[in-house]
């Protein structure tokens, strides 16, 4: 079972400063900050996800992620080159995709099969994704009414989809690509998707991609899977797209599917109300001590006068400083979570996490951890304030989620 991680110029600055908040002036991101494959040895997962939409975005929606100097750099140099993919302990695979949740409000992709080939080929990608379009549909068990306007949209986008494989097919093999193609299977019920990979299988694809199921639980993924099974042949691999679940991955491997993507782990670790911080058994809240300076809405409420800014400092300050003191065994509990709580009521004065601070700072769950993040930056890494911070805890997740799916698969997690 291969886990890709789907790219979004995600990088940590190790010589970021965590006490004055500063970075090194001669700091160059591109050749200095450290993608999660550099932090971890081995990485924390199989490959990469690049998409089209991530990296060029398109004409008639938002910019893509990538700077232009990026994209130009990406396509001179190659992704393995790019993404600095021998410099580590591999090898990881790059699978290229379109990324058709962001279009999917559009009539059509905004992406032309060729154009989307020759994303794929130009930059060296080991695996390339069909050209599709997605169909939402959260209840795939719930019978629909095949005649309503919602599935008639939901077979347009099919046949679309399928057309579009077709065609990426013919033209993969006419061009000889380096690639591995896969064709996207999409669906709104059980019986679709059977469809789709009867059809996709047809035109010659042995890997195929099931997409929409982003929504679905777990046991609507297996329902589809289950019904994929009698038309899949043993030979089909299947891919997963945009799904993680550890805990089902070993039924998902007995459906046929031998790769998944997912960025839940993490983007829990900064989006997440209380799933922020990764261990092999649980997960904790991450302990949030805004940004006075950096935070959008609180300058807002500093500006129109409802918050005194020294006042917010002041509190902010000590905040940190208990925090760090308790991590150093200079600090008791119950006076680091009143300084925490007094800047929380400042900043979010609705809501009390109290109790979920207290497990934290109780458990300090960083100390129990092998990971290089946490061995070296502590407390810091369990505190939810700015990138540097989050997206280490979100480096630290992915280490985590993958020692995990070893586990699931009897594999040696060490």
């Amino acid at each position: 079972m291969k886990y890709f991680f789907p790219d979004s110029q995600d990088q940590i600055d190790p010589g970021f400063d965590f006490v004055t908040e500063e970075r090194d002036p001669m700091r160059v991101r591109q050749r200095d900050d450290l993608y999660a494959h550099e932090v971890f040895d081995p990485p924390p997962f199989h490959g990469l996800l690049v998409a089209k939409s991530i990296v060029d975005g398109y004409s008639s929606g938002a910019a893509g992620k990538y700077t232009g100097a990026q994209r130009n750099r990406l396509r001179r140099e190659g992704a393995r080159r790019f993404f600095r993919l021998d410099h580590v302990n591999g090898p990881l695979h790059i699978m290229g995709d379109c990324g058709a949740f962001t279009y999917h409000q559009l009539p059509e992709p905004p992406f032309t099969v060729d154009e989307v080939i020759e994303f794929y080929d130009s930059n060296d990608f080991d695996y390339g994704i069909s050209v599709d379009h997605i169909i939402f549909n959260k209840s795939p068990l719930v019978p629909v009414d095949p005649d309503s306007e919602a599935v008639r949209e939901w077979a347009a986008r099919q046949d679309l989809t399928l057309t579009l494989a077709s065609d990426f097919w013919k033209r993969c093999k006419a061009r000889k690509v380096r690639f591995q193609p896969l064709g996207v299977a999409q669906g709104w019920n059980p019986d679709s998707y059977a469809d789709s990979v009867t059809k996709l299988q047809s035109m010659g694809y042995r890997r195929i991609a099931m997409g929409g199921m982003v929504p679905y639980k777990t046991r609507e993924i297996l329902a589809c899977l289950a019904a994929v099974d009698g038309v899949r042949h043993p030979k089909t691999q299947l891919h997963l797209l945009g799904i993680s679940r550890c805990d089902n991955i070993p039924a998902f491997a007995g459906h046929g599917v031998t790769s998944f993507d997912s960025t839940s782990p993490f983007l829990q670790s900064f989006k997440d109300d209380r799933d922020n911080y990764y261990t092999p058994d649980s997960t904790y809240v991450a302990i949030r001590v805004k940004q006075v300076e950096g935070n959008v809405p609180l300058r807002k409420r500093i500006a129109a006068g409802e918050i005194d800014q020294r006042r917010a400092i002041t509190l902010e300050r000590a905040a940190l400083r208990l925090l760090r003191e308790y991590d150093a065994g200079l600090a008791a509990i119950e006076d680091t979570l009143t300084a925490v709580h007094e800047y929380s009521k400042l900043v979010d004065p609705d809501v009390d996490r109290r109790a979920d601070y207290r497990r934290t700072l109780q458990d300090m769950p960083w100390r129990d951890c092998k990971c290089p993040l946490c061995c070296k930056e502590g407390i810091e890494i369990a505190i939810f304030r700015g990138t540097e911070r989050n997206k280490r805890r979100g480096f630290h997740n992915l280490y985590v989620f993958r020692n995990r799916l070893r586990t699931q698969l009897g594999e040696d997690p060490t």
